[in-house]
């Protein structure tokens, strides 16, 4: 804790509920606080927090309770309950898990307060995040704001929460082993330097804290203080590097893709963390084939590069002709124009690419944990596991994998196999013949 900015206390175990009059006093001054909650999240846990900070005779206002239905990160809700704070010398207690929590805590930004977070659900990595996914001009964005200066997690509370909750966060947390495989590239061609400590506060103990995924469906405790552990630490290492690189890679660019399309199956948005774990197979699977087919092949010399790579305008059109809606069409050619680079750059890093070749593959090798397991890990946990239950057809996944390659300037795996011209060869064998999606 002494190493992040913002957030002082986490506390993550069973019965954590009494602690918040504690957290109150030793980090907010004792000031009366107001729990912002929705109307499942109340009864599951804010009645809980209302009735300890009576028994403590701890002053409180009415909570402010958003109606479920129709409720989602997106910025009227914000401005609904920053008009509500506006004024306030209260301490905002986020009583939810990711809708609640991004809502507060940029609503409490613009107010100027810091707020706490009560977790009621293993179900995301951003409760100790910087930063809030906020859907603004029909798309998701990150806006930069503080993370909560406490968060506290009572096991007993999330073991109970629905299933599919603790499925979706434990999709997003399995999440990191390819969004770290990711960084590792993005690190090894010098394109963004891996952050030790953001690294070490996500990576460290990744791959124990999802070997249970049978646990996280069963809501074993021991297995729920895992998961929140792992999510709480994701968050911690995205406020230190002030960036969602530790915890988001490809796979998260999928997940993005599908709620700028605003995506829904049966009616209703899929779960945040289920988007996510299609993205995370997915990624795996091509990691699988880019690892399988190496770089000695790869030509680098620079009037053979000319020949297939485009020029931008070219993907300008392309960003035209799939994006529908202009603020969207901007925000991706602005992406797109950070990352773009010339031939002759590309002839220079594929170049470097070859020269690391050997140690970056080990590395690789090390990080990832297979397409195939990664999926029956996601399914033993309770989480879809094909495409399609979340109403995302095979001939659209494949789309998919080129249109979030467009969608973000992070370097990621969907890059590295555009840049070595194996697109075909990768994504194409994926979806034919003994290819892993078909």
């Amino acid at each position: 804790m002494e190493a992040v900015d913002t957030t002082k206390s986490v506390i993550i175990r069973s019965g954590a509920t009494d602690e918040v009059t504690s957290c109150l006093n030793m980090f907010f001054g004792g000031k009366p606080v107001l729990l912002i909650a929705d109307t499942n999240t109340y009864p599951a846990a804010g009645e809980l927090v209302m009735k300890h900070l009576g028994e403590f005779q701890y002053k409180a206002l009415d909570p402010f309770i958003f109606n479920s239905k129709g409720l989602y990160a997106e910025i009227s809700f914000v401005e609904k309950l920053e008009k509500y704070l506006s004024g306030k010398d209260v301490v905002p207690i986020a009583v939810g898990s990711g809708t609640i929590n991004d809502l507060t805590k940029l609503a409490a930004e613009r107010c100027g307060l810091p707020y706490m977070s009560f977790a009621t659900a293993g179900s995301m990595d951003g409760y100790t995040a910087f930063g809030a996914s906020i859907s603004y001009k029909g798309a998701k964005q990150t806006f930069d704001c503080k993370a909560p200066l406490a968060v506290i997690a009572d096991v007993n509370i999330i073991s109970k929460a629905p299933p599919e909750m603790n499925a979706a966060g434990y999709a997003d947390l399995i999440a990191k082993v390819p969004s770290g495989a990711d960084w590792i590239v993005a690190d090894a061609l010098g394109i963004e330097p891996i952050d030790k400590l953001a690294w070490d506060l996500t990576q460290t103990h990744l791959h124990e804290m999802v070997n249970n995924p049978v646990g996280v469906k069963n809501g074993d405790r021991n297995t729920m203080l895992d998961l929140m552990e792992g999510l709480i630490m994701t968050g911690l290492g995205m406020q230190v590097n002030k960036t969602s690189r530790p915890a988001s890679g490809a796979e998260h660019q999928f997940s993005h893709l599908w709620d700028n399309q605003h995506h829904k199956f049966n009616g209703e948005a899929p779960f945040h963390g289920f988007k996510v774990g299609i993205g995370t197979i997915a990624s795996e699977a091509l990691y699988e084939r880019i690892l399988q087919l190496g770089v000695d092949h790869v030509d680098t010399n620079v009037e053979q590069i000319q020949k297939w790579w485009p020029q931008f305008n070219q993907i300008e059109k392309e960003i035209w002709k799939h994006f529908p809606e202009e603020e969207l069409v901007s925000q991706t050619i602005e992406h797109c124009k950070v990352k773009y680079i010339t031939a002759e750059i590309l002839s220079k890093r594929l170049n470097l690419l070859k020269s690391v070749w050997n140690k970056l593959e080990e590395k690789l090798r090390a990080q990832l944990l297979g397409a195939q397991k990664i999926q029956l890990m996601i399914a033993d946990a309770g989480a879809p596991y094909l495409p399609e239950q979340i109403g995302i057809e095979r001939p659209r996944l494949k789309k998919s994998y080129k249109l979030a390659q467009l969608i973000r300037q992070r370097y990621t795996v969907l890059d590295l196999v555009l840049e070595t011209g194996h697109w075909q060869k990768c994504v194409g064998q994926l979806f034919k013949g003994n290819g892993f999606w078909n």
